[in-house]
């Protein structure tokens, strides 16, 4: 089995024809986009949220970059400072996140390692799907029903044969350089390289490794970051094709790390979601829009036998120090 492999066809599956149907429906019937309140309090919110990226005002929107909370910040270090094993890993460059607090205004960012790129097996295949859609846009792709289906099953399903046809049909080298368009930076040398495909999800084929680490499949927590943060806020291409790309991350077919989890704590939360696993390698990701607070990404990068473990305390961690004080459960004491 190649390198990155996560593959499981889940009952009750729906193939591209349907889902393109759904979302060509939803666009004939939904009225123009408008940007979500602050914060997504009610069920009416959440509807707004699950349907459609959240599409900020011009004057209103920043690179991710320039969103670095102090204070989210500290208090994720903090947590990691707790963790002995975090820390470890951390000071080792075999430990990375990232989370985004999408409910605030402005939006939240903290980093660990943020710019360390590390190899991070089937999650790089989200740059695949950019690739797509940027070959759709301008022509050199033609976007049928058996591409789509074939896009479903990379992402959802993390199908490594799905993964080969779209890097033939889009080809390597437009999905490197898409990634390095300064229009996306999803691959920047200036902030440790990001997000890199080279190399079929397959044992044969050519092997281009990132030029600054010579990494196959590898991705930066920053990186990956700033794709869901440009997805949610329609800026990837455009808010038509986010909003079509975030349908394929929607509805995730694997149930374990961070949507295990989630699973358990809000079972109820809409989930942008793709991950990967080879060996040691445990990375997933993760846009959560949830039925009371819940609107944030994170992304984890650990190189750990118990990686997946670990990815399954981070996400609780990290949504203990998002999750607002009204929404806090009440801590029994005894006496």
């Amino acid at each position: 089995m190649a390198p990155g492999s996560e593959q499981l066809r889940p009952a009750g599956y729906l193939t591209a024809p349907f889902r393109l149907a759904a979302i060509l429906l939803a666009l004939l019937v939904l009225p123009p986009m408008q940007a979500p309140p602050a914060r997504a309090d009610g069920n009416d919110d959440v509807a707004q949220l699950k349907l459609r990226p959240r599409v900020n005002k011009p004057e209103d929107w920043a690179p991710l970059y320039s969103r670095v909370d102090k204070d989210l910040q500290r208090a994720l270090e903090v947590q990691v400072a707790a963790h002995p094993q975090w820390q470890r890993l951390a000071n080792q460059r075999r430990l990375g996140l990232c989370t985004v607090d999408l409910s605030a205004q402005p939006p939240r960012f903290a980093r660990i390692n943020g710019n360390v790129m590390m190899y991070a097996a089937s999650l790089p295949k989200i740059a695949i799907l950019l690739g797509a859609y940027a070959a759709f846009e301008d022509g050199s792709l033609k976007e049928t029903p058996a591409i789509l289906d074939d896009l479903d099953q990379m992402i959802r399903v993390s199908s490594n044969e799905a993964a080969t046809r779209m890097i033939d049909a889009v080809g390597m080298r437009k999905i490197q350089a898409t990634l390095r368009d300064p229009s996306y930076g999803l691959y920047d040398p200036s902030r440790g390289g990001g997000l890199w495909v080279g190399k079929r999800y397959a044992k044969a084929g050519p092997r281009i490794g990132d030029p600054m680490h010579g990494i196959s499949h590898g991705a930066t927590p920053t990186q990956v970051c700033r794709f869901y943060y440009l997805l949610a806020t329609g800026r990837l291409i455009n808010a038509e094709r986010s909003q079509q790309m975030l349908s394929h991350l929607e509805d995730p077919g694997l149930h374990h790390k961070f949507v295990a989890e989630l699973d358990e704590l809000a079972p109820d939360a809409t989930m942008y979601r793709k991950s990967g696993t080879w060996r040691e390698y445990h990375s997933d990701s993760v846009l959560v829009r949830g039925t009371q607070w819940r609107d944030y990404i994170l992304v984890g990068l650990v190189q750990a036998e118990d990686g997946s473990e670990v990815l399954r305390e981070v996400l609780r961690t990290v949504e203990d120090l998002l999750i607002p004080d009204e929404y806090r459960r009440p801590v029994n004491v005894r006496r």
